[in-house]
């Protein structure tokens, strides 16, 4: 099971960008999707959250302009980023939590499963 993000780039001020991430393998389901990012110099921090129902969490910083979504059918989360300011710059991970799948015999389960960065920066 793995998680691939895609949709980074460079984005003037007051501008938007969409990122995806999808999860590849024989998933039955996945509880908890979200993104986080990391700016140099700083910890990774929680953007944003869904869980399997659709219930979400924002951080402050990002509440009224960013939009987390869930496509469960297609095993995948997306970041709808609008009004990019500069402090939005990081790289942003995407993450998903109790993953269930089948090697087509038995069932597993996979916790805190974290794809690979894609870097945002907002810049004029």
């Amino acid at each position: 099971v793995q998680l691939q993000a895609f949709g980074g780039g460079l984005v003037q001020p007051g501008g938007s960008l969409r990122l995806s991430c999808a999860a590849s393998g024989n998933i039955l389901s996945i509880n908890t999707m979200g993104w986080y990012r990391q700016a140099p110099g700083k910890q990774r921090e929680l953007v944003a959250g869904i869980d399997s129902e659709g219930g979400t969490n924002y951080a402050d910083s990002v509440k009224g302009r960013f939009t987390i979504s869930r496509d469960n059918a297609k095993n995948s989360v997306y970041l709808q980023m609008n009004s990019l300011k500069p402090e939005d710059t990081a790289v942003y991970y995407c993450n998903a939590d109790r993953i269930r799948y089948s090697d087509g015999y038995l069932g597993y389960t996979k916790y805190n499963v974290w794809g690979q960065g894609t870097l945002v920066t907002v810049s004029s």
